[in-house]
């Protein structure tokens, strides 16, 4: 029987401002896939992301680009084929192994040879600036376990030391997102232990990150813009300790469990992480979760309004997803 497929956009409004090195946005825009066959319905949630050249009308584009593929049954392995990693191939992935579930009975965890998932406690993000700014953003959050502090290079330290004085208890990552060289890499880091941060995101652009290579890297360093799928995790090893799996780098579900397998055989720390979206695309998430060593998908708790039925979050606690909602 034939697969119908229905592409959407969507606009999820973010409370305040999301800020990070390379701007701010108000908004969440999404691109929602649904598969429907057989009376049962499959769907997934993908965020376009500009860094990697994506748009939510490109992404749009690329998954009519296979429609009849799709839509004449084409398959999770197939659609490796049909799409490279990115944000589409995650949506249409994703929408795949929800209606592989819907159809089959089969909860998503166990096709994927998962134990049954167990809650998880994400981190949560601040943006972005001045460094007042950050410590009463800290101060409001001082009862979380985990924060994710974003940063923008010049005047770091003065931010990380502001956060830290406003949750004290609290422990911290810190994300970069390219932002520092590796002139001021070492002096960062050092502002870094000095604040007890526990993992550095993506310090130095992709592609610019050799440096990582040849200094004692004396917080863990994990890789967010230079991993994406399988493809060059190795020759990371020496430049990171921790790879950041988001499904709309990988290119969905399939590919990140992948990944998460791959990174480990290879002793690399595990994050998921996720862009930021709605429950639905943080769902099929919460499963690398299970694998990771850190746990970044807080996008619904960054919104204004999430999608209903969604997950739920009870402070910094994730649930996994229920049927009605994903897998």
């Amino acid at each position: 029987m034939p697969t119908k497929l229905a592409i959407a956009t969507e606009a999820f409004p973010i409370r305040g401002v999301f800020a990070i090195s390379r701007g701010a946005k108000t908004k969440a825009e999404v691109v929602t896939v649904r598969l429907r066959r057989r009376g049962a319905e499959g769907w997934g949630e993908c965020v376009p992301y500009g860094r990697y050249g994506e748009s939510v009308e490109s992404v749009t584009a690329a998954i009519e680009g296979v429609r009849a593929a799709i839509e004449a049954g084409a398959d999770r392995e197939a659609v490796q084929k049909l799409l490279p990693p990115g944000a589409a191939r995650n949506a249409v992935d994703c929408a795949l192994w929800d209606l592989d579930a819907k159809l089959s009975g089969i909860p998503a965890f166990r096709a994927a040879g998962l134990p049954e998932p167990k809650p998880l406690t994400t981190a949560y993000t601040l943006s972005v600036g001045a460094p007042d700014e950050m410590f009463a953003a800290a101060c409001a959050a001082a009862g979380r376990p985990l924060l994710k502090i974003k940063l923008a290079g010049a005047g770091d330290p003065e931010r990380l030391a502001a956060v830290r004085a406003g949750a004290p208890g609290a422990q911290l990552i810190v994300d970069a997102n390219e932002a520092w060289r590796e002139e001021n890499l070492l002096y960062n880091m050092e502002a870094c232990a000095k604040a007890g941060v526990i993992l550095i995101e993506q310090p130095l652009p992709a592609g610019e990150d050799a440096g990582l290579s040849r200094m004692d890297r004396i917080v863990p360093v994990c890789a967010d813009e230079s991993a994406h799928d399988r493809a060059g995790l190795a020759e990371l090893r020496n430049r990171y300790d921790a790879v950041n799996i988001k499904l709309d780098k990988t290119g969905g579900l399939t590919e990140a469990l992948a990944v998460a397998e791959k990174a480990k055989e290879l002793g690399f720390k595990v994050m998921a992480g996720c862009m930021v979206g709605s429950s639905l695309a943080m769902a099929p998430a919460v499963l690398i979760g299970q694998l990771a060593d850190f746990v970044d998908l807080d996008g619904p708790l960054l919104l204004a309004r999430d999608r209903e039925p969604g997950l739920r979050y009870e402070g910094s606690a994730v649930w996994p997803p229920l049927p009605d909602l994903w897998g």
